[in-house]
């Protein structure tokens, strides 16, 4: 599985956007999720399988938290499409600035 397909599932994202402000359990991250936890152990695993988590044993439980690596590789990859994408929006803000000027005369 590559990584655009990890991240397309919904949960995945809500547990990796947990994860970005701080560690948590499996249990906290049932809440965010909205799912059972065999649910939200799965995947976990699969986070934990593409090295997108680590967890820590903390007493009885595992605390989870994110590896920026990998991510960070993804951010890295989309930079030239970030930029693009920001010269398209500068384009239609001048559009929609010069229109309404327009409309104000």
């Amino acid at each position: 599985m590559d990584t655009f397909a990890l991240l397309a599932d919904p949960t995945r994202r809500r547990i990796l956007r947990s994860l970005a402000a701080g560690e948590h359990t499996v249990g906290e991250l049932q809440v965010v999720a909205d799912a059972a936890q065999p649910a939200v152990s799965k995947h976990l695993r699969v986070l934990r399988d593409h090295r997108l988590v680590t967890a820590r044993v903390d007493g009885p439980c595992r605390r989870y938290r994110l590896t920026p690596g990998p991510l960070r590789e993804l951010d890295d990859w989309l930079l030239p499409f970030r930029d693009v994408w920001a010269g398209r929006l500068d384009a239609l803000s001048a559009h929609l600035d010069r229109t309404a000027a327009e409309q104000d005369r």
